[in-house]
């Protein structure tokens, strides 16, 4: 995964908000029985293109969260935002999970579950439609997540690409 070098500098000046997408308990089998811990898989971002997720492991809840918080903050990508949503179609696949992103019109608002609903939303992405195919599995469903929005161009690259304006590579 592509990740923005001069985000990961300063990730502490960017105003970044958390989301929980998933907090499981694991067990260790030892000698005198069962020992639990935690996993949480955290989502960051500013909601206005900037998004990062990470997964954090220890013994409490809460060490657990702030580990991954932690470790979203070093994985931070820039999403393309056009008009509120994503500029193109895309796919994303990590694992057994298989994502759709499709552009949506103002007003549809975000048309996700689990996971790919708490990435979107805290990348600033307003109105979007989007499916999940395959595994249900959090960590899967994210980084798949992660995987279509990295794939994502920006339409004025797509334009200067191409060498026509940008309202024709919408239109046409």
């Amino acid at each position: 995964m592509t990740q923005l070098m001069n985000l990961k500098v300063k990730a502490s000046e960017i105003d970044l908000k958390e989301r929980v997408v998933a907090i499981k308990r694991v067990a260790k089998v030892v000698k005198g029985g069962r020992r639990f811990s935690f996993a949480a898989i955290v989502v960051v971002g500013d909601f206005n293109g900037v998004v990062g997720y990470g997964l954090g492991k220890a013994a409490e809840v809460t060490d657990a969260i702030t580990k991954g918080i932690d470790d979203a903050k070093k994985h931070l990508i820039k999403v393309p935002i056009f008009n509120g949503t994503v500029p193109h179609e895309n796919n994303g696949k990590f694992g057994g999970s298989r994502v759709f992103l499709k552009p949506a019109t103002p007003g549809t608002g975000v048309i996700a579950g689990g996971g790919m609903r708490s990435v979107l939303e805290v990348a600033g992405i307003k109105n979007v439609l989007a499916k999940s195919h395959g595994s249900s599995n959090p960590h899967n469903v994210v980084k798949a997540t992660f995987d279509a929005l990295v794939r994502m161009r920006e339409p004025i690259s797509v334009a200067q690409q191409r060498g026509v304006s940008l309202t024709k590579v919408f239109n046409g």
